[in-house]
């Protein structure tokens, strides 16, 4: 076969001709003739899991493509009018001309955080979850990170528009895998948070964290367990009720993936319970149809608790315009492929292997309804069907603590009990084969998804252990621990999120006074003189004394320049000074706010000291710190020269912009732009962003991206360096087509662009 010809456009032209070839060849894109399991209908048809007249009416919503939903990001919450439903396939909106404007506006913005392409169903575990700014959150199974995103911005309630708060209470996102864990910490970024940590560790044995505690009665330093007000649950499942978007299931689906799935799922509960505060909530939630994984891992949970410490909440008068189904009480695993269904009970199937033990250890009693089933009021937990109102499939189910008062008080009364010991990896059979492996990859699954028994006094032995208290080991000092572990250790492996000993840059808290961070802000302090200040502050960026500078962190081996600057709320610097990171694996802490500005005379001067610019994803964490006097006030004319170039000179700005910054020092520095109107570009409100000023530039320090997405918004084009080159490249390969490039009048000349008008965005949603 002769080879193809080279495109004459070059490699942009190839790797467009790819991505179409590879479209074409993926397996997970199939038509609806297509979408029939018959293995699915005769096991859902057994769980009798919607009335029999309703039955096809499920099975092809199921069947048809999933609408769009995105939401509104930020310190608001879905459902107050943030949410939004557009009732056009994925594969459609991609593809067509007509929607080409308003898909590349929903990449962008996504892109920038500023809307998260969430499937509805999804967005109800953390509304459920409740959170608020004061609680100690976790959520066990949290990549790729868009319910993690919601859990922040209930957090970050109180945030104005232009500025983050720093909440007393504390957000732990974990995941068992590495790479899915920088994925995590990518999106969190978009919502900077100094109450943030991120871990990389298996949720089914998560290990016990610890937090200072009062000081004793000889003032000796002590510490308690972290146990959480709010604890997130979204666990591995099989993903079938995800079947209108990852259609490649239809394929493949069998129940044997979620006998396999039960097993870790129910560990994972279990774990979450012994994390949990009195009082706490717990929100258990899949994207699987499957009983298996659903009210039976709720049963299997709750009857490990014997002394009912725990119990399911009735939420039916929360989000009412939800429409949804109540749990199940009766359900039948398939002990195979074949779709056998006919045990009604554990011991009923173990009695007909005629000692075929190797068979019996795939499924185990929890698999099946417990007899005393009505105990536990699964119907209070959530079946969300596709039918119902055009989502995708979804289980959700709230689980509380009681407060148990009396054992609080005498507990408090009486010597504490030994601490809660670590979680062990629960040993494996070996000999469990094919059948219960699932046969395609689970949703978020690890590589712990067989069953293990559920011991039944798992509650009982550690409830004393809720409010201990102990002394500080003479070993652990007010420095972080991360920075004990020895430079040689073996690092594990990635995609291991449990056991084993982690090699990880250190945490290090700097002292207030140390140079660098003094170098970095020179904080704003009056002494005795009003007008006197300790360090020239018209040198740096000025921030007031409120400043937290002892929650301000570094992650820098040994003898490593500084290049980033961290800052952690109270609560997450207790986290990091009092835990041993050679067995828990600390991805992120913090959120960064400060960087080294490289480049530039003053890093080219032999022996200058180094100078940081605030980031722009950071400032809105230091905003509420930032001296108001040194903040500059411009317009919008100012911010369009600023957008439009990389390096505007100083000079080709207008008065009284231009004096000011003139009379400004080299550096970094934050610019106010107070709502108003230029050119019919209207400006709503207060927006503040980050520059530096070099000898005779300015540059405003924002991601690309991010630049493109407020020009896109503010001047209804995008108008930045990158976009103006996009666009007369589009144009150069359009060769002949009906868009013509459009001459935008700028402040620095005439430059001839395409231009993406928001109002054809618009336009294109309304057709």
């Amino acid at each position: 076969m002769p080879r193809k010809k080279k495109s004459a456009h070059g490699k942009g032209n190839y790797k467009k001709e790819k991505k179409e070839r590879d479209e074409e060849e993926r397996t997970d894109i199939i038509e609806k003739p297509d979408m029939d399991n018959e293995r699915f209908k005769a096991y859902y048809q057994a769980q009798n899991l919607v009335p029999e007249d309703e039955w096809e009416t499920f099975y092809d919503a199921l069947r048809q493509h999933l609408p769009t939903t995105f939401r509104v990001a930020g310190s608001r919450q879905y459902p107050d009018g943030l949410a939004w439903h557009f009732n056009v396939p994925k594969k459609v909106l991609r593809k067509s001309p007509e929607f080409k404007k308003f898909h590349s506006f929903l990449v962008f913005e996504t892109e920038v955080g500023n809307v998260s392409r969430q499937e509805a169903v999804s967005m109800l575990p953390p509304l459920f979850l409740e959170v608020e700014p004061h609680h100690k959150v976790i959520d066990m199974c949290a990549a790729p990170g868009s319910k993690t995103a919601q859990l922040l911005e209930a957090l970050h309630a109180q945030d104005s528009v232009t500025a983050t708060s720093t909440p007393s209470g504390l957000l732990v996102a974990n995941d068992s895998d590495q790479k899915r864990t920088h994925l995590l910490i990518h999106q969190s970024a978009r919502l900077p948070s100094p109450a943030l940590v991120v871990t990389n560790l298996d949720a089914s044995i998560y290990p016990v964290m610890k937090i200072a505690a009062p000081t004793g009665p000889n003032g000796e330093k002590r510490t308690q367990q972290l146990l959480f007000d709010r604890i997130l649950c979204d666990v591995p499942c099989s993903g079938d009720g995800t079947l209108r978007k990852n259609m490649g299931i239809w394929k493949n689906w069998q129940p044997m993936d979620g006998n396999g799935l039960h097993g870790l799922q129910v560990r994972i509960l279990q774990r979450a319970m012994k994390l949990l505060k009195p009082d706490g909530r717990i929100v258990y939630s899949t994207c699987s149809l499957n009983p298996v994984e659903n009210e039976a891992v709720l049963a299997a949970a709750l009857k490990s608790n014997p002394g009912m410490y725990f119990y399911l909440v009735n939420v039916a008068d929360k989000l009412p315009a939800l429409k949804r189904r109540p749990g199940l009480t009766s359900w039948r695993p398939s002990v195979d492929r074949a779709i056998d269904t006919s045990y009604a009970s554990y011991e009923e199937f173990r009695a007909a292997q005629d000692g075929k033990e190797n068979i019996a250890t795939k499924l185990t009693e929890g698999h099946w309804p417990p007899a005393d089933v009505e105990r536990y009021n699964l119907p209070r937990s959530m079946r969300i069907y596709p039918h119902l109102q055009d989502t995708g499939g979804f289980f959700v189910a709230v689980l509380e603590r009681r407060p148990a008062e009396s054992s609080v008080r005498k507990r408090e009364l009486s010597t504490p009990a030994e601490e809660e010991q670590e979680p062990k990896k629960p040993r494996l059979e070996q000999d469990v084969k094919e059948e219960s492996e699932p046969s395609t990859p689970a949703i978020e699954a690890d590589d712990t998804a067989e069953e293990s028994a559920v011991p039944g006094n798992a509650f009982e032995q550690n409830t004393a252990s809720d409010l201990k208290i102990e002394a500080v080991d003479s070993q652990v000092t007010t420095e972080t621990t991360a920075t004990k572990v020895p430079r040689k250790e073996k690092k594990v492996k990635e995609g291991n999120g449990g056991g084993g000993n982690f090699k990880e840059h250190p945490y290090t808290f700097l002292p207030p006074t140390d140079p660098i961070l003094l170098n970095c802000m020179y904080v704003w302090i009056y002494p005795t003189n009003p007008h006197t200040l300790i360090q020239n502050c018209r040198e740096r960026l000025s921030l007031t004394s409120d400043f937290p500078s002892s929650n301000v962190l570094v992650r820098n081996p040994t003898g490593e320049a500084v290049r980033s600057l961290y800052l952690a709320n109270d609560l997450v610097k207790s986290v990091v000074e009092h835990n041993n990171y050679a067995r828990i694996r600390l991805s992120a802490a913090g959120t960064k706010v400060f960087s080294k500005q490289e480049g530039g005379k003053a890093s080219a001067s032999a022996g200058a000291e180094p100078q940081f610019r605030v980031l722009g994803e950071g400032l809105p964490v230091i905003l509420p710190f930032v001296a108001p006097e040194t903040i500059i006030t411009a317009d919008l004319a100012s911010l369009k020269v600023l957008v439009g170039s990389y390096y505007p000179l100083v000079n080709s700005f207008v008065e009284p912009f231009k004096s000011i910054a003139e009379a400004r020092p080299v550096g970094s520095h934050v610019v106010r732009f107070p709502p108003g109107e230029l050119d019919g570009a209207v400006l709503t409100h207060e927006i503040v962003l980050p520059i530096w000023k070099s000898n005779v530039s300015l540059t405003l320090m924002m991601d690309k991206k991010a630049k493109s997405a407020l020009s896109l918004r503010l001047f209804g084009a995008d108008i930045t360096t990158v976009g103006r080159d996009y666009a007369q490249k589009q144009a150069v390969t359009a060769q002949g087509s009906d868009a013509q490039p459009v001459v935008e009048e700028t402040d620095g000349g005439k430059t001839a662009m395409q231009v993406v008008q928001e109002t054809d965005i618009l336009d294109a949603m309304n057709e």
